[in-house]
């Protein structure tokens, strides 16, 4: 059987260059960064290396990068350390209702726990944030606004300048988890975003899995959420993993700019499939046709669901994801899609085809063929279940 994979919004095969420059820091180069002896020594010349490395990249200041195990991480500090350390000020935050979990979960926990009280944005029909409800939103308590950059479920890109504006205006601080856009969108500065706070991560772009960044704009310095040495300038505690900073720098360098999910090459693909799902009967499109990320197709199956469609997708070899979470048998609805404005029964049906470098026409091709019975047999056991 062929394996064709599609879910590289999930994640990305770690490049061979990336794994390349890892192993000197899985091998001789074994040092901890903060010990003083000559062996410790040189791998902090390592890191204060990487750091700059990234800086150059990110088009920021050396001490703006923090190193993180990824984006759920930078996106906790983010949330966290920034309300908490700016409590004094006020107890009110933004965010939307398509966020990922790494961004509504720390939100809902400040709201329930700690005193925090939250604005929710919502959305339109294509995922689409509007800066008029960001305005409207904000409040003199405001301390932060959490908007991500590109939603990972359905690609839908947000005017994230635009936010970052309008929260600078008021003097309020801007998060956003770009997590998705790395890679995928032309990319010259991190200052592009008008962000105060910017989450990234190593696996979505061809680097390892455990490694990312915050960009932290000066002098801003958010309380830590680990806690037991003074590392990253006392902002978050723990032995730097080299070995995966490696790899995240090397990617960030060979990735980003120009990003690695080629446009020109993508979305001739994702509108083949986009074409083919809008000539199935009971199958729509979700998303926003103009405002998407090139290497992102999702859609929903009436009279199906998520996990019979992804089923019935690897019988055929082909690699898909949804956004339904499944957790002891039970399937939950998409919140993205719910927020969209969908009904339960469509959100529960929600699959995503995510492209990217190694994707070609002959698989695009492939997924014409098979996903009409594919669809049809998923619809049929739902329909046979009903029955029971």
């Amino acid at each position: 059987m062929r394996s064709i994979y599609f879910d590289y919004n999930a994640t990305t095969p770690l490049d061979p260059h990336v794994r390349e420059a890892m192993m000197p820091f899985l091998g001789e180069l074994w040092g901890n960064p903060s010990s003083v002896h000559h062996v410790g020594r040189k791998a902090r010349a390592f890191l204060d290396e990487f750091r700059e490395r990234s800086a150059k990249v990110l088009g920021c200041r050396p001490s703006e990068v923090i190193f993180t195990s990824g984006g759920t991480e930078s996106a906790n500090l983010a949330i966290f350390g920034t309300a908490r350390a700016l409590k004094p000020k006020g107890r009110h935050i933004i965010t939307s209702a398509i966020e990922h979990h790494a961004v509504l979960h720390p939100v809902q926990y400040l709201a329930k726990n700690e005193g925090f009280e939250t604005t929710v944005l919502p959305v339109n029909q294509e995922g689409l944030i509007s800066p008029d409800d960001l305005k409207k939103a904000l409040r003199p308590d405001t301390v932060l606004v959490s908007l991500m950059a590109a939603n990972n479920e359905i690609g839908t890109i947000q005017p994230v300048a635009e936010f970052g504006k309008i929260c600078h205006e008021r003097g309020v601080l801007f998060h956003t988890d770009a997590v998705q856009w790395f890679g995928k969108e032309p990319f010259a500065s991190v200052q592009q975003f008008n962000a105060d706070l910017v989450s990234i991560c190593a696996h979505k772009f061809h680097g390892p899995k455990g490694a990312g960044s915050l960009f932290i704009k000066s002098p801003l310095h958010p309380e830590p959420i680990l806690f037991g040495g003074s590392h990253e300038n006392e902002r978050r505690a723990g032995t730097e993993n080299l070995a995966a900073i490696a790899g995240f720098v090397e990617a960030l360098e060979r990735f980003v700019p120009p990003p690695v999910f080629s446009k020109e090459k993508l979305v001739p693909l994702s509108n083949r499939l986009i074409q083919l799902i809008d000539g199935i009967p009971g199958v729509q499109f979700v998303g926003s046709m103009e405002n998407r990320l090139a290497n992102t197709v999702s859609f929903l199956v009436d009279g199906a669901d998520s996990i019979s469609l992804l089923a019935n997708l690897d019988l055929e070899g082909i690699c898909a994801s949804s956004g339904s979470a499944c957790s002891a048998g039970s399937i939950e609805p998409s919140h993205v899609i719910s927020a969209l404005g969908f009904k339960p029964e469509l959100a529960n049906s929600l699959v995503r085809f995510s492209l990217g470098r190694d994707s070609s026409l002959d698989e695009v091709e492939f997924a014409e063929k098979v996903l009409p019975e594919v669809i049809r047999r998923a619809q049929r056991t739902a329909k046979a279940g009903k029955t029971l």
